[in-house]
C-alpha cells in the first residue's frame, strides 16, 4: 500500500501494558499498489540525499512532502517527529544503507528508516523505528542499565551461558510480561490433553477488562478459540483475552509456574484494586495473608470495572500490587513457549530480518518497563535477553531504555 505517514515507536502507558508498535500519526487509506510496486523517483534527489536533508536542515519545506502526505501529517507535525529524534539521540551524524532501507545515525543511537519518493522526488512513505543505541559491549549496556534510576535486572543468554547479568535473580514488576506464565499454563494443558487449541470460549461480560487490546470491545457472547485468545495475548498484550484464559485455565495451574505470584492476578482485578473508588480493598489487600488476599478478591468480583480514564495519568500506582519476575525466571518463561508461532506475530523491537526467529513479550505501566525477546541467530545460536527497569518515584525515561535494549539486539545479531 501507498505510506502517507511518519510513523515512530512509541510505548503505551493508557492501560498499564507495553506495547511496540510502529505507531502512526494519522490513519491511512490502504491503496491498491504495494510498497514494492510504487513509482520509481526521479533522479532530482535519491531517497538517501532527501533523508539527510531532513536532518541537516533548520526547518523541513512543505514542498519536499508529497501532497498526499501533508494531508495526512501536517508540516508541523513532521517537523515536530523530527525535532524529537533530533533532541532525543545526540548529534547527527549522517545517514548509511541499511540493506533495502536506511540508518539515521546519531551520537547516542542510530534509527532504522523506510523512506519512499514519488516521481517528482518528493517524499510519499516515512517510517522511524526504534532507535537502536551505539553498544561497544555487553558489559558497557549492562553499566548504562545499572545507571537508570531505581531498580533494575538485565540478563542476556547465548543458550545457557550467561553473557551479561545484573540483578538476574531480584524479583521485579514486569507489567503484561507475565502473560508468558499463563502461555506456559496453558501450552502444559494442551500438551496433556486437557483443553486444545481448537477448543472455544464464548466471551463473558465478567471477563472484560480495560485495553489494551480490542477484546473489551466485542459483543457478549462471542466464540473464540483458544489459540486466538492466546495469539490477541501475546501480539496485542490483549488484557481480555489474558483474563478470559486465565478464568479458563484456573489460578492454581499458573501459580504452579509462577508460585511467587499468589494469588494470581487477572488484569480486572489489579485495575480494580487500583482504582480510586476501591482505596480500602486495597489497602486490605496489602495487609493481607493469602488467604485473606482470596477472600478480598471474591469481593471485589462484585465491583465494576473502573473506568479507563482513572488510569491515564504517568504517576505510578501501588507497584507493589503486579506481577514479580526475575530476568532468569522471564528467560525460562519464554525458552519454553518461544517454538510456538504465535510468540513471532509481533517482535518487539527487534529486527526481525536480522534473524531466523524473534520471539518477544514486554510489558509496562507507570513505574514499570520489561522487555524479554527470544532468538535465534542465522549463525544457528539461542539468545535471550531480558530488561526490566522500576522506579516508583517518578517516570520512566522509556526512550533511552528502548534504545539501550535495542542496541544489545542489534550487537548480539552481528555476532558471527
Amino acid at each position: 500500500m501507498h505510506q502517507y505517514y511518519i510513523s515512530f515507536l512509541l510505548t503505551n502507558f493508557l492501560t498499564g501494558n507495553f506495547i511496540f508498535s510502529q505507531v502512526a500519526l494519522a490513519d491511512v487509506k490502504p491503496q491498491l499498489l504495494p510498497l514494492a510496486q510504487m513509482i520509481t523517483p526521479s533522479e532530482s534527489i535519491s531517497p538517501k540525499a532527501a533523508l539527510e536533508r531532513l536532518f541537516t536542515s533548520k526547518e523541513i519545506q512543505t514542498e519536499w512532502f508529497a501532497p498526499e502526505f501533508l494531508a495526512q501529517v501536517p508540516i508541523e507535525q513532521a517537523q515536530g517527529v523530527i525535532d524529537k529524534v533530533k533532541s532525543q539521540l545526540g548529534t547527527y551524524q549522517g545517514v548509511q544503507n541499511n540493506a533495502k532501507d536506511y540508518l539515521v545515525l546519531f551520537s547516542q543511537a542510530s534509527v532504522p528508516t523506510k523512506i519512499t519518493l514519488n516521481s517528482k522526488g518528493q517524499i510519499s512513505g516515512l517510517l522511524f523505528e526504534s532507535p537502536q543505541a551505539k553498544v561497544i559491549s555487553l558489559e558497557e549496556a549492562a553499566s548504562k542499565f545499572q545507571a537508570l534510576p531505581g531498580k533494575v535486572s538485565f540478563l542476556v543468554q547465548e543458550g545457557k551461558t550467561i553473557q551479561a547479568a545484573l540483578n538476574t535473580k531480584t524479583p521485579l514488576a514486569v507489567g503484561s510480561a507475565f502473560k508468558l506464565a499463563v502461555l506456559k499454563a496453558l501450552k502444559s494443558e494442551i500438551a496433556s490433553d486437557k483443553r486444545t487449541w481448537k477448543d472455544v470460549v464464548q466471551l463473558q461480560p465478567s471477563w472484560k477488562s480495560l485495553p489494551s487490546g480490542i477484546l473489551q470491545t466485542w459483543p457478549d457472547g462471542t466464540y473464540l478459540t483458544v489459540q486466538t485468545l492466546a495469539a490477541l495475548m501475546i501480539s496485542l498484550s490483549d488484557n481480555t483475552a489474558t483474563d478470559i484464559l486465565i478464568n479458563l485455565i484456573g489460578r492454581q495451574p499458573i501459580e504452579l509456574v509462577s508460585p511467587r505470584n499468589r494469588p494470581f492476578l487477572t488484569i480486572r482485578e489489579s485495575f480494580t484494586l487500583k482504582s480510586s473508588r476501591n482505596e480500602n480493598f486495597l489497602k486490605r489487600y496489602r495487609t493481607s495473608n493469602e488467604a485473606q488476599r482470596r477472600a478480598i478478591l471474591k469481593e471485589l468480583s462484585k465491583k465494576p470495572l473502573p473506568d479507563v480514564n482513572e488510569f491515564e495519568g504517568a504517576n505510578p500506582v501501588a507497584l507493589d500490587v503486579e506481577w514479580f519476575f526475575t530476568a532468569e525466571e522471564l528467560c525460562g518463561l519464554i525458552e519454553q513457549v518461544a517454538d510456538l508461532p504465535l510468540m513471532s506475530i509481533n517482535p518487539g523491537v527487534a529486527q526481525a530480518k536480522d534473524w531466523q526467529r524473534v520471539a518477544f513479550k514486554g510489558g509496562s505501566e507507570p513505574g514499570v518497563l520489561n522487555m524479554t525477546t527470544w532468538l535465534q541467530g542465522k549463525n544457528g545460536k539461542n539468545y535471550c535477553v531480558v530488561a526490566t527497569w522500576n522506579n516508583s518515584d517518578a517516570s520512566l525515561e522509556e526512550s533511552k531504555f528502548t534504545a539501550l535494549y535495542s542496541g544489545v539486539l542489534a550487537k548480539l545479531a552481528t555476532n558471527k
